[in-house]
């Protein structure tokens, strides 16, 4: 018959408290001994965008609070997918991260064959900033209101165009919203790439469009564009004279972008922290507020909680819009 001993029977409780006790140093320690090498912050898109302007902002920053090197990769490829998906499948150690913008919860309603979970397998750290659109017309198309480019549109469907930099770009997504909330039919002239499509509403071979705000602000100053309203749940500070769509009656058009960062899921949740709070004491320099105000981005932080809960939102509102647009990826 075996017998067990009290004296050891104590000493293994006393080792199994004394291993519950060091389970919170053990989890700050990761946070402690991490970065120890080179942070790569993956950019989906090309070098120049508002998310790889973000990334070069705050990158010397947090390199100089973290102690080490970061280093912005951009991986651009099918409307963001590319670079997301290699960060998803990346090692969760806090060493390579995501720039995202919203278009990362309107892929999967476009994109039948992707790789990864925006939902499951990133993890959000934090909101960065958010970027207002504006919808404008071209001075020469005397279009002065909104009410007024509703009623033409109405008046013969489809007759009026609008550019956008793609298909499922954020710019063709807010107009879709649009003309779903306004109940009218406006034709996508979709150009591959920003260039192009600003360029077609300039010279007026396309009249409508939706800009970034820093950028339809600098051509309405010059006269070639009238700006009509903000796409935003609220005015942009950056236009505060400017009126949502909403408060001129079309509800629901809410097509701001937003861009925050992200780590592949299964990141230690000290570390996801940690980031989140060195990234919101670095937004909150004067001189990164004022660098990101001229490229038409008002910083906003996030916990990681608010930005999950906004993915998870958007993902199921512009799955709504994506279905009864009709819109399809090509």
């Amino acid at each position: 018959m075996n017998t067990f001993d009290p004296v050891r029977r104590r000493g293994l409780v006393g080792a199994v408290c004394a291993g519950i006790a060091v389970l919170g140093p053990v989890r700050t320690l990761a946070q402690a001994l991490w970065p120890s090498k080179t942070v790569h912050i993956v950019v989906p898109y090309t070098p120049g965008t508002g998310m790889d302007i973000l990334a070069r902002t705050l990158g010397p920053r947090l390199s100089t609070i973290w102690g080490q090197p970061i280093l912005v990769d951009n991986r651009p490829g099918a409307s963001g997918n590319l670079g997301a998906g290699q960060v998803a499948k990346a090692s969760p150690d806090g060493h390579t991260l995501l720039m995202g913008v919203n278009t990362l919860v309107i892929n999967p309603a476009l994109y039948a064959n992707m790789t990864y979970d925006p939902l499951k397998d990133l993890a959000p750290i934090g909101l960065c900033a958010t970027g207002s659109f504006l919808l404008v017309a071209n001075a020469a198309a005397n279009i002065r209101s909104v009410d007024q480019l509703v009623k033409m549109a109405r008046a013969k469907p489809g007759a009026l165009d609008y550019a956008s930099p793609g298909i499922a770009t954020p710019h063709h997504m807010a107009m879709e919203l649009f003309k779903l909330r306004a109940r009218v039919s406006i034709t996508h002239i979709p150009f591959s790439g920003t260039t192009g499509a600003v360029n077609a509403v300039l010279s007026g071979d396309v009249p409508l469009m939706f800009l970034p705000v820093h950028v339809a602000l600098a051509q309405m100053k010059g006269g070639r564009l009238v700006v009509l309203a903000a796409a935003g749940a609220h005015r942009s500070a950056l236009a505060p004279d400017v009126p949502t769509l909403d408060e001129l009656g079309y509800k629901g058009v809410d097509a701001d972008l937003w861009y925050g960062m992200l780590a592949p899921a299964g990141t230690s949740r000290d570390i996801v922290t940690k980031i989140d709070a060195d990234m919101t004491q670095v937004l909150e320099m004067p001189e990164v507020k004022n660098a990101l105000s001229v490229q038409g981005m008002e910083v906003a932080p996030s916990s990681p909680e608010e930005m999950a809960a906004l993915m998870q939102r958007d993902e199921a509102r512009w799955a709504t819009v994506v279905k009864q647009a009709g819109i399809r990826a090509e």
